[in-house]
């Protein structure tokens, strides 16, 4: 029964093996990462700031927020199905208009001084300049029909 495996081993390219230390490094190195990492702490920063009861109520739906986006990014950037990234990517742009919108939800509550929350809008604004880049890279040829329908033309 397992004797219809040797062949296959014997076959194996050992350049071509996959090394899992490679692939998280260029992964949490690629600037959109790096830049995710940023706005994490940019965010924890504020939530940390904030009283009580704002951060009661803001604060978990805000730390999602910036969590969500690098989480996402490092699920696609680990796969090449084209339909996956962008469904990865759909839900990393939610995410950050989202918190982008609650900077100006603490801004109208006056909870924090605006240049603060105009750090954290910065730093969303240069993700989604690197996001955008980073989506033109995506290879719609590599796509398979999960059976939604969904960016599958």
């Amino acid at each position: 029964m397992w004797d219809d495996f040797e062949d296959e081993e014997a076959e194996w390219d050992d350049d071509g093996e996959y090394d899992p230390r490679k692939e998280q490094e260029k992964i949490y190195k690629h600037p959109l990462m790096v830049k995710a990492k940023e706005i994490i702490g940019l965010t924890r920063a504020l939530v940390g700031s904030l009283d009580e009861a704002r951060r009661e109520l803001y604060g978990g739906l805000m730390m999602e927020d910036a969590m969500v986006m690098s989480a996402k990014f490092a699920g696609a950037e680990s796969i090449p199905d084209f339909v996956l990234k962008m469904e990865k990517a759909v839900i990393m742009k939610v995410h950050a208009k989202s918190l982008n919108s609650m900077t100006y939800q603490l801004a109208l509550e006056e909870t924090h001084a605006e240049e603060h929350l105009e750090l954290l809008r910065q730093a969303i604004e240069e993700y989604r300049k690197l996001f955008i880049e980073w989506i033109k890279a995506f290879d719609p040829a590599e796509k398979y029909d999960d059976g939604w329908g969904i960016f599958t033309d």
